[in-house]
């Protein structure tokens, strides 16, 4: 998705017969998802969504299980400038991809390749070699300088993905 577009949440699997789709959103709320203005999947399509509960929506056009079920997966993006501003000390996770890493004594760590999320809390994959995966904690992560694209790391001892000699 271009960079002008922030991920806003995801469909999830199929519920019931009719249509509906679990939805996880990345707002700050779950209606978060439909407050921005319409939603778009990777390739720019547009979805209207009806939430229903927190976690459960109706999708214009989708009427049956099968065309749900198609699109579990799909990803929500909406436009950056659909959304507010961040507050002082906040800032989007995609701000974070690209940002040159540094350790506290000013040595590179690579670039942060990603952010990730899988249901323990928010981690950055750090290009390597070797590649790292940081918590995004403030004790892991204390200087966060999005202005000037770079982030301070203390990295935990077990950040190391792969051994040293497994990367050259």
């Amino acid at each position: 998705m271009g960079a002008g577009m922030i991920l806003l949440g995801e469909i999830g699997r199929p519920h019931g017969v009719r249509g509906l789709v679990r939805v996880r959103s990345f707002a700050a709320a779950p209606e978060g998802l439909t407050a921005y203005g319409p939603l778009v999947d990777q390739a720019g399509r547009p979805l209207v969504l009806t939430l229903v509960a927190p976690d459960l929506a109706r999708i214009d056009g989708i009427t049956d299980r099968d065309a749900a079920a198609r699109l579990t997966g799909t990803k929500l993006y909406v436009p950056r400038e659909a959304l507010p501003p961040p507050e002082e000390e906040e800032f989007y996770l995609a701000d974070l991809q690209g940002m040159a890493a540094f350790t506290e004594a000013g040595e590179s760590l690579g670039e942060v390749r990603a952010v990730e999320d899988h249901g323990g809390g928010a981690f950055l994959v750090l290009s390597g070699p070797p590649e790292r995966l940081i918590p995004f904690t403030r004790a892991a992560v204390p200087v966060v300088d999005v202005a000037a694209r770079r982030l301070v790391i203390v990295p935990p001892a077990e950040s190391v993905v792969g051994r040293e000699e497994d990367a050259a």
